[in-house]
């Protein structure tokens, strides 16, 4: 039997992490830690107010601020805080190997990074996002995953490409996978867009394992997450809320001038958008004149 010996642990500046030992030579470890957690922790001593989404951030009175601690995350600082907490904890180096020459460095096994998109409206995230599904069964294509990824697939690249739906209780995520690297998206409590990438294996991105290639893990990552978000958003059939809708089928009062509203069914608004197209290319623009003249010939028409 291997014994691990798990350490937990609340820091200052990170929050809770936790470190767990091997027993056995060569004694590895391993270091667990979520920025999330970190950033929740920077706010408070601040004394910035927010309201927590589980393993995220709901609200922030300093949306801008919030940014800036997420992005100041850097390897310095994680191997900083690995070894403040080996100078306090046991572990298996003893001061003599310590003076050999023996110590951890640090490597990446897994970076998940994620973006969360609160929305305004979480009944018509919910349905939008369950549209994006039906609608984007085909991601997981080797043609539509080399534009995720920004990586040529060819058929000598290893691993599955597939699309996963997986409906755990009643929600549902989308899953699309490139090597060992996954994207996963899914509604988060009911109140937000969730896309985020996990790199299981940095070899898959050509970037080495040592903890000084985190800025470079970090822009696939998060260039990962907007492309996919890009493909989403070119390939779904928006439609427009009820209120959108009325905004521009009725009339509009700015200051004091009032604007007549665009009614859909309107055989004449159906001229007017028509002839508009017309003027689409000229770069000078046109005049009302050169409006009417097509108008006219439109309305006859119809």
């Amino acid at each position: 039997m291997v014994n691990n010996y798990y350490v937990y642990a609340v820091d200052r500046d990170f929050g809770p992490f936790f470190l767990k030992f091997c027993s056995y030579f060569p004694f590895n470890a391993k270091l667990y830690l979520n920025e999330h957690e970190c950033a929740k922790r920077q706010l408070t001593r601040k004394g910035i107010s927010f309201a927590a989404l589980d393993n995220g951030v709901l609200s922030c009175a300093d949306p801008a601020r919030l940014q800036q601690i997420c992005d100041g995350l850097s390897a310095e600082k994680i191997d900083a805080l690995l070894r403040k907490w080996l100078r306090l904890l046991p572990h298996p180096f003893t001061g003599a190997d310590r003076k050999a020459g023996y110590r951890y460095d640090i490597s990446i096994l897994q970076a998940e990074f994620s973006l969360t998109q609160v929305l305004d409206r979480p009944a018509h995230g919910r349905l939008f996002f369950e549209q994006v599904i039906r609608e984007n069964l085909d991601l997981g294509r080797p043609e539509e995953v080399q534009l995720i990824f920004n990586r040529t697939v060819s058929r000598r690249t290893p691993g599955q490409f597939r699309t996963r739906i997986v409906t755990q209780d009643v929600t549902p995520s989308l899953n699309v996978y490139y090597k060992h690297t996954r994207i996963k998206q899914y509604h988060k409590e009911n109140r937000a867009l969730r896309t985020e990438t996990t790199i299981n294996n940095t070899y898959d991105f050509g970037i080495g394992r040592k903890l000084h290639n985190l800025p470079k893990l970090r822009e696939v990552g998060f260039a990962a997450n907007r492309r996919l978000l890009e493909i989403e958003r070119l390939s779904h059939d928006c439609m427009l809320a009820e209120d959108t809708f009325q905004a521009i089928n009725g009339p509009v009062e700015v200051g004091r001038q009032r604007v007549s509203g665009l009614r859909f069914a309107d055989l004449r608004v159906h001229a007017l958008w028509q002839a508009m197209i017309l003027f689409r290319q000229p770069a000078q623009g046109f005049r009302a004149a050169d409006l009417r003249r097509h108008l006219a010939a439109l309305s006859a028409s119809m």
